[in-house]
This record gives structure tokens, C-alpha cells and sequence, in this order.
């Protein structure tokens, strides 16, 4: 008998229909002799639907308590799901956050999980009942609700999954698989069979929107066989594991792009020890994320330090920034949040020289600008206008093979 979580999204539990579908493809794995958890959202459009409720009582919400309206969405999602699987004479019980414990820190609106108590769960399951649980919140030490950020529904599946050592975790959306880069914007793009956790980290952090980074992360910590599938089909899916020999064949295996990065740069910062630590120092108590960080080289004793954070994140980091202007001896700030990440990821790249500058020549080719640029072992992004974001992508997936059947296996 195999444990099995899964995961559906907005989308999945849009309105009444959908959520039947749900708890019927519940039941029927169910049928076949699992023990099924389900980790749902709220509806489509719910929880922008809050928030656009708190945006019209303040500008600046206090974090605890924006939590507190947020989390409600999934509340209604649970119950729903759960009354549905009644209603076709299956048993269901459903959990919030805080009837599972999911512990986390007290990081209101991205709060991290510390441990989940399973307990109840498994009460559920000897019951021969489906856990339903809402996903995206949890409880601090202090009994607060707390929420884990966008997407962070795959975050609390993938972590539920680790903490039952669930034999899969299955995170059901609106498409059916990972594919080599968004369809929407790259018609030829293809969907993958299997990509390693490292190159679906790579590709979240880089902006693809069909799983949440840090439910990645967790996957590749506790090796929890991850599958993306789509809710309104039976199409395999693609399967997210540990890296394989023939993974490294594939030079580039998607192509990922952002447009909710900002941009910051700290002119004429004096080039001393100490002034980077004072800037990101101070970006960290705000609990702002940066990502890509550009250092000039230094003429007359001064640089320039240059990042970019989420859009989310711009006007705090703004003015996190612009109180350490005069203590950093700094001559001034430039900000943009008009430009876009795109990033090629893959885990041949290791074997492969010549990538980065393939890249380069592709989005020179077409009269696109660098302002920025970051690698890691498999991967490499950079920083470009807006405006060019879907050309871009449009081009590099072309160059790199990924509009055929098989991908290039030669970065030339």
C-alpha cells in the first residue's frame, strides 16, 4: 500500500465542478489500495482577492494581520474538497495549518516551515479516511497564523510528503509537465519526461512559474519523488528526481525568464571593507531576498554595487537603501523595475565550455542589452529590458535545439 500526497492548485479548485473532479481523481487513487493526503489551495482568484481587500484598507499592512485574512482562502478550499469526497461516500477530514502543526517561523507572508506534526494525519489514514489540508499557512511558536508566500501550497505538499516519507508527492495543476520553456510565449516549447531536483531548482529560482523553489528544495533534501501532472487529464506528467547519466547529455534542458525583478544601484559607494556587509546587512533584517549582485571595478577609490530583488520587495529594499546613502558615504541611487531575468539552465552545462558565450552572442544577435549577469554551475542569467523578455526566450530556446525533438547535446 503506497502513501501518496497530493497537491492541487487554484486553478484545480476554481469553482464547484472542479473541485468534484478533484474528489473524484482523490478517491479513485484511493480505489486503487493508496493512502491518499491532499494539499489544496484557495480558489482561483481568492487570495488576490483578499489581498486587493487589505490594499483598500492600507498601503502598508501589518504582515500578522494581512496572514490572517489570506489564510481564510484555503479554509473554505478544504472543506469544500472534503464535503465533495463526502458527497460521493468517500470519508474526508480536513486539517488547517494549525490542526497539523505546521510549525514554521514567524516570518509573516513568507514564513519557512520548521516541523510538522503528523500525528493527525496518520489518525486520519488508519480512519481509511483522505487527509484534506490547506496548504500555504502554518502556525508560529506563539500560535499566530502565518502564510509561505506565492506558490507556497507545493512548499507545504512537498514538506508533508517528506514528513510521512510519502512514497510521491504529486503537485496537480493547470498544465500537464514541466516543459523547456512557458508555451504561452515559446509555441515549440516541449514538455520533458524527467528533469533533476538541481535543474528544477535552477529554473524556479530563474522564474518558471510551475513549482515553487523552496518545495523543490525540500524534494531534493528528503529525495521525495516529485510529479507535476495536470488535473484535468491523465497524462503522465513529468517526474522531478535525482540527476541521472543521460541528464548531463543535454547541454540546456529549459529556458526560464522573470519580470517581477527590480533593480537598485548604489552609485559612488567608497570601495572599503565593510560597505557591502552594511547594505545587505540591512536588506536581511527586512528579510528582503536579493538575487543578482554586480560590483564595478573600482576607479578613484569608489564603485558602484548593483542588485535586484523581487518586485514584491522593491519599495522596502528602496528604502532600506536610501537611509544608508549618507552612513555609506555613498554619491547617489538608480532604480528600475522595468527589466526582466532570463536564465538557461542545464546540467550538461558542466561538461560543455562555450555556453555562456553562446548566450551572449544569441541575445547580441538581437540588439538586446546585458545590464547584469549571474551563473552557477548549471545556469547562466541575465539582466535585460522588459521589453525583450519574450524575444529573448524565443531566440535562446531556438539556439540551444530545444524547438526540436532532442535537444542539442553540443553547446556550438
Amino acid at each position: 500500500m503506497a502513501l501518496i500526497v497530493q497537491k492541487y492548485g487554484g486553478t484545480s479548485v476554481g469553482d464547484v465542478e472542479r473541485i468534484k473532479n478533484v474528489a473524484r481523481r482523490c478517491l479513485a487513487a484511493q480505489k486503487k489500495g493508496n493512502r491518499v493526503v491532499v494539499v489544496v489551495s484557495a480558489m482561483s482568484g481568492e487570495t488576490n482577492r483578499l489581498l486587493k481587500l487589505v490594499s483598500q484598507i492600507t498601503e502598508r499592512p501589518n504582515e500578522r494581520e494581512q496572514d490572517q485574512v489570506v489564510a481564510t482562502g484555503e479554509q473554505v478550499s478544504i472543506g469544500l474538497v472534503a464535503l465533495a469526497i463526502q458527497g460521493l461516500r468517500g470519508k474526508a477530514r480536513s486539517f488547517l495549518g494549525s490542526q497539523v502543526r505546521i510549525l514554521t517561523d514567524s516570518t509573516f507572508s513568507k514564513a519557512r516551515i520548521k516541523s510538522i506534526d503528523a500525528q493527525n494525519i496518520f489518525r486520519a489514514l488508519d480512519r481509511k479516511e483522505i487527509a484534506v489540508i490547506a496548504g500555504f499557512q502554518g502556525i508560529d511558536e506563539e500560535g499566530n497564523v502565518t502564510t509561505l508566500g506565492r506558490g507556497g501550497s507545493d512548499t507545504t505538499a512537498v514538506a508533508v510528503a517528506a514528513a510521512l516519507k510519502a512514497d510521491a508527492c504529486e503537485i496537480y495543476t493547470d498544465v500537464d509537465g514541466v516543459y523547456t520553456c512557458d508555451p504561452s510565449v515559446v509555441p515549440k516549447a516541449r514538455k520533458l519526461e524527467k528533469i533533476s531536483y538541481e535543474e528544477m531548482l535552477e529554473l524556479a529560482s530563474a522564474g518558471a512559474k510551475v513549482l515553487q523553489i523552496r518545495s523543490v528544495e525540500f524534494a531534493m533534501k528528503y529525495k521525495v519523488p516529485l510529479w507535476v501532472k495536470s488535473s484535468f487529464s491523465d497524462d503522465p506528467g513529468t517526474l522531478v528526481c535525482q540527476e541521472d547519466e543521460s541528464m548531463e547529455n543535454v547541454v540546456v534542458s529549459g529556458i526560464a525568464y522573470d519580470k517581477n525583478e527590480a533593480k537598485i544601484a548604489i552609485r559612488g559607494v567608497p570601495d572599503v571593507p565593510g560597505v557591502a556587509a552594511k547594505v545587505f546587512g540591512a536588506l536581511d533584517q527586512k528579510s528582503i531576498v536579493v538575487d543578482l549582485i554586480v560590483q564595478n571595478v573600482s576607479v578613484d577609490g569608489r564603485t558602484d554595487l548593483t542588485f535586484t530583488v523581487g518586485k514584491s520587495d522593491f519599495v522596502k529594499a528602496r528604502d532600506v537603501v536610501k537611509k544608508l546613502l549618507k552612513q555609506i558615504k555613498a554619491q547617489g541611487m538608480e532604480t528600475d523595475d522595468d527589466i526582466a531575468k532570463v536564465s538557461i539552465v542545464g546540467a550538461g552545462m558542466r561538461n560543455h565550455s562555450g555556453v555562456a558565450a553562446k548566450m551572449f552572442q544569441v541575445l547580441a544577435k538581437e540588439g538586446i542589452n546585458i545590464q547584469a549577469i549571474s551563473t552557477s554551475e548549471i545556469k547562466v542569467s541575465c539582466v535585460i529590458e522588459a521589453k525583450y523578455t519574450e524575444l529573448a526566450a524565443r531566440a535562446l530556446h531556438t539556439a540551444f535545439g530545444l524547438d526540436r525533438e532532442e535537444a542539442a547535446s553540443v553547446a556550438g
